[in-house]
């Protein structure tokens, strides 16, 4: 009887800690989020490792943390920088639990977006690692796009190609 009260206790512990894990995970997401809607630059900047990296939807945005607060700072300080709202999110955490992964679906200024991105867990707080932001685009709608894009495009694959 003891060793299926253990064996409760523990899985309860692992179910448990998870989903407090992914509640804490969702929050820090959404206050990261809420900190750019409202350019509170120390809060955004606060929720993200030091070596944090921030891929945004243009080819040639790959920031690591300073080249990113290097962009943003010129938004925050105008008071105005993203608005980014989740609209559906899964989270996965792993066995150790201090380390996440998620996807999410934002409603943006550019429309639907896709967010995706790691965190660790450093000093007891969930933090961005990395995050990758993405244009959501209909598949009835790549034909257009790839119009739209393709002699830009063209010209930086040339660019890359020789690197």
């Amino acid at each position: 009887m003891k060793t299926i009260n253990i064996l409760f206790l523990l899985i309860g512990t692992l179910l448990f800690g998870q989903s407090s894990d992914k509640i804490l995970i969702a929050k820090s997401i959404d206050k990261w989020h809420a900190a750019a809607g409202s350019a509170d630059f120390d809060t955004y900047f606060d929720l993200m490792t030091n070596d944090a990296v921030f891929i945004g939807t243009d080819a040639t945005e790959n920031w690591q943390r300073q080249e990113f607060i290097d962009y943003a700072k010129p938004h925050f300080d105008k008071g105005k920088a993203w608005n980014f709202t989740a609209v559906e999110r899964n989270i996965y955490v792993n066995e150790s639990a201090n380390l996440a992964w998620f996807d999410e679906l934002l409603d943006t200024q550019m429309k639907i977006c896709r967010g995706s991105g790691v965190l660790k867990k450093i000093d007891g707080k969930w933090k961005i690692a990395h995050y990758v932001l993405s244009i959501a685009v209909p598949n009835e709608n790549v034909d257009e796009l790839v119009k739209i894009k393709g002699k830009q495009d063209s010209l930086l694959l040339k660019q890359l190609k020789l690197k």
